[in-house]
């Protein structure tokens, strides 16, 4: 152990000296030998891409900056990058590891040192990177099983980042003279990201194909345990942000990615032949469309599973996604997906539907688009953990899901406004409509962003800061309350209902869920009470407008349960005198939402016990109480049929059975 230190001291001390004597532009290299090692770690949930552990023999030695690159030795290359300077408080100084750097970024930059040294430079593998970080050590990091605090910058997952120095080599090298391997900043790899193979390997680099690149080595601003030897990352190759900046390899060799083979997917491409709409009423009673995948198949399934989204497709299936975490601040947060295939009642088992390794993914909205005859996917993604600084990613499918394209960051900057809100519509324009909320806590607006092209381009419909207090009579350009649900009126106006920012009745006094109004697409709204119960913890509302013309608004009956007793709103579902009932309901507008004189609440009347997943857990329905809390998302396919989900249930009606005993 003595000798490790004294090595480690003089290595730090040589190269802290060489360090400080390099005034020019050009990386320093060091020598890494060629040889063989043991590469990942035994792992599972969100560590268990690090297995299988396998050997790997780098053939060939090659050389590696000791530091990230830096400000200075960047912008030698992009001047223009030195307006990334000090964002967000990071990376002001010339010696500081540049960031806000894209995959490209760092490629182009190999290229330019390559023509400036008239030698090969490029990005590491990540077995390249893996190995030289190791530099012959076995343990969680090149320190031991523990990575010393002085070596720490911040190493928890934060709301808000916090600035800290981003200044290379200011700590002790590891044993082959290579600074800052352990956080500092995330490194770009040559690598796709994609499985690991359990058999021997020589000089491998990955894939040939994929939808991230591997980062390396953490960050700072992130948990410790993101910076073991081990931990693969990944991002988005246009992703760009505070996290993220590369360091340079010089070889002569070029490692070949591999093939990455797919599964088939079981997806049929038949045009469905929709039935006529029928209008003899139906409802059945909800069945689990999450359903668990074995335990081998490989697909990530954690305990929490909430915030779903759904759409029909012209296969005749219904698709819904949602994501799986353990925490929601999570960053092994992935999003899945199931599948209801034409004419069958039980759901698929859940399979991995979108990921980006050690991102949070908060947030999914679906929408198949008959005029484009594609199916669209919009998601939130996290630079590292927590739903509050999100980009925006869409990816869009022309064969009923069963490609994608690449993601699309259609909302680049990681930050407030971009929590993605299952609903995605199409406007009477043409015009594509996605609802984000504007703010990461339970009450302050809802954004709504506008595509005028199909997608390619988006704009928030206005500037997106809210009226104080969304008060009644009041104006601004938020739609007030979070979870927004909105739909466009037969005159062309926009109605949105949202939960919390409640506005009080000017009679009564009581509070009621808000309602806002827009004349101009979003630009500016206008608010009042809706009359309606407001909704609180574990609970969405959805609002479409139906085929048949009337507004549609899925709701509940008050607040949850979840911190306190349910509430009840009077509701006929049957003869006679309305009856004080709780839980989830119906509710139909024929006059633009100004009244809902039709309310029903979404039971057989039947006495049963479900399991409503996430918040909800276990409920009793009957004719009286239905289920008490959830996320909604819903559809209606051309066949007229309603297809509604909660955090873990799915419902299946029509108009005719709302109007039932009405």
């Amino acid at each position: 152990m003595l000798v490790k230190i004294l090595l480690l001291l003089f290595a730090w001390l040589a190269g802290g000296k060489n360090l400080a004597a390099q005034d020019d532009i050009r990386p320093r290299m060091v020598s890494i030998p060629a040889g063989r090692f043991r590469m990942g770690a035994a792992g599972s949930g969100e560590a268990a891409d690090r297995s299988p552990v396998h050997e790997v023999t780098i053939s060939h030695p090659f050389l590696l900056s000791a530091t990230e690159i830096t400000n200075k030795q960047y912008e030698a290359f992009d001047a223009g990058h030195r307006k990334f300077r000090g964002k967000q408080g990071f990376s002001k100084e010339d010696d500081e590891a540049v960031v806000y750097i894209r995959y490209s970024d760092a490629v182009a930059y190999c290229a330019w040192l390559t023509a400036r040294e008239h030698r090969p430079f490029r990005l590491p593998t990540e077995a390249e990177w893996e190995y030289a970080c190791r530099a012959g050590t076995h343990t969680r990091y090149y320190t031991g099983d523990t990575l010393p605090a002085s070596d720490q910058k911040e190493q928890h997952d934060g709301r808000d980042p916090v600035p800290v120095s981003l200044r290379v080599g200011a700590n002790a090298p590891n044993p082959w003279g290579l600074f800052d391997m352990h956080g500092n900043v995330e490194e770009w790899c040559l690598d796709w990201y994609g499985p690991y193979k359990a058999a021997p390997q020589t000089d491998p680099a990955g894939y040939g194909s994929g939808t991230a690149r591997v980062t390396r080595g953490g960050s700072h601003n992130t948990p410790v345990r993101y910076l073991e030897s081990a931990t693969r990352l990944a991002r988005l190759p246009d992703d760009r942000h505070w996290l993220t900046g590369f360091r340079v390899l010089q070889s002569d060799v070029f490692p070949t990615p591999t093939s990455l083979v797919s599964p088939k997917p079981g997806v049929s491409q038949e045009k469905y032949r929709w039935r006529k709409p029928d209008d003899r009423p139906f409802f059945d009673p909800p069945v689990a469309y999450i359903i668990p995948p074995d335990s081998n198949s490989g697909v990530p399934f954690y305990p929490h599973n909430h915030c779903p989204a759904i759409t029909w497709l012209p296969n005749g299936d219904v698709l819904a996604a949602w994501f799986s975490t353990v925490s929601e601040s999570g960053r092994e947060m992935v999003v899945l997906s199931s599948r209801l295939h034409a004419d069958r009642r039980q759901w698929d088992t859940a399979s991995l539907f979108f990921k980006v390794a050690g991102r949070n993914m908060t947030g999914t909205s679906l929408f198949f688009d008959p005029g484009t005859r594609r199916l669209y996917h919009i998601n939130g993604m996290a630079a590292a953990g927590d739903w509050q600084d999100l980009a925006m990613v869409m990816r869009t499918s022309g064969d009923n899901g069963a490609h994608w394209s690449a993601p699309a960051l259609i909302a680049p900057e990681h930050t407030v406004r971009h929590q993605v809100i299952a609903g995605l519509k199409k406007s009477s324009q043409g015009w594509f409509m996605q609802a984000c909320d504007a703010v990461p806590g339970g009450s302050g607006g809802t954004v709504l962003y506008l595509s005028k092209d199909a997608g390619v381009h988006w704009k928030p419909s206005a500037a997106g800061h809210a009226a104080a207090g969304f008060k009644a009579g009041g104006s601004g350009d938020l739609i007030a309350g979070i979870h927004g649900g909105f739909v466009q009126l037969a005159d062309g106006k926009l109605l949105a209902l949202g939960r919390g920012d409640n506005l009080a009745e000017a009679v009564t006094g009581r509070l009621t869920m808000p309602l806002s109004h827009s004349g101009d697409m979003g630009n500016s709204w206008r608010y009042r009470p809706s009359g309606l119960p407001p909704i609180s913890n574990g609970q969405r509302l959805a609002l479409i407008r139906l085929h048949e013309g009337p507004l549609l608004l899925l709701s509940f009956t008050g607040a949850s349960g979840i911190a306190g007793s349910m509430q009840g709103m009077g509701c006929k579902n049957g003869p006679g005198m309305p009856v004080y009932r709780f839980g989830l309901y119906a509710a139909l507008s024929y006059d633009g939402g100004i009244t809902w004189p039709e309310k029903k609440l979404l039971t057989s009347g039947k006495p049963h016990q479900y399991n409503g997943g996430a918040w909800t857990g276990l409920f009793t329905m009957d004719a009286t109480h239905a289920e008490p809390a959830g996320y909604l998302a819903v559809t209606q396919a051309p066949d007229n049929t309603i297809h509604l989900v909660s955090s873990n249930l799915y419902y299946r009606f029509n108009l005719a059975w709302l109007l039932l005993n009405q």
